[in-house]
C-alpha cells in the first residue's frame, strides 16, 4: 500500500482557528447569563472564582480552545483531502458531519452523566457547532 505525502494549507487552518475563537468568545458573551444560570451560578459566584486566580489559570481555557480549534481544523483538512474535494459546500458538510457523531453525542452524554441542564448542552454544542462550520467553511474555501 502506498502512503500519499500531502501538504496542509495551514494558513486555512490558522485563519479558521482564529474565526472560530473569535466566534466563540461574541457567542458565550451574548448567552454568558443563559449559560451562567444553566451551570446553576450567579455572576458574583463565577467573579469570585474568577479573582482567586492567577493570570495563566485565568488565561488557560482560552488558550485550550485556540488549540481544539486548531485541532479541529487540522482534522477537517484531512477529510476533506481523503474526500477528495475542497469546497465550502464540502466543508460545512464535513463540519456538521463531525459535529454531529462526535461533539454533540460527547457532549450530551457527559452532560447527562453529570446532571446538567439541557440548556447548557444546547449552549456548548451549539457553541462547537457554529466553530466548526466556520472552520469548515474557511478550509473549504481556500482549498488544499
Amino acid at each position: 500500500m502506498m502512503m500519499h505525502a500531502f501538504t496542509v494549507n495551514w494558513l486555512s487552518i490558522l485563519l479558521g482557528a482564529v474565526a472560530a475563537w473569535l466566534f466563540g468568545g461574541a457567542y458565550y458573551s451574548g448567552l454568558s447569563k443563559i449559560w451562567m444560570a444553566a451551570l446553576g451560578k450567579t455572576q458574583e459566584q463565577c467573579q469570585a472564582e474568577f479573582a482567586v486566580k492567577s493570570a495563566a489559570e485565568k488565561a488557560l481555557p482560552f488558550v485550550l480552545v485556540f488549540a481544539a480549534d486548531i485541532v479541529m481544523g487540522w482534522a477537517l483538512y484531512g477529510i476533506l483531502i481523503h474526500v477528495g474535494t475542497f469546497s465550502i459546500r464540502a466543508g460545512l458538510i464535513s463540519a456538521v458531519a463531525i459535529w454531529f457523531a462526535f461533539v454533540l453525542t460527547t457532549i450530551t452524554s457527559n452532560n447527562a452523566f453529570q446532571g446538567r441542564k439541557h440548556t447548557l448542552t444546547l449552549i456548548d454544542s451549539g457553541g462547537w457547532l457554529g466553530a466548526m462550520l466556520i472552520i469548515g467553511a474557511i478550509i473549504g474555501w481556500f482549498g488544499a
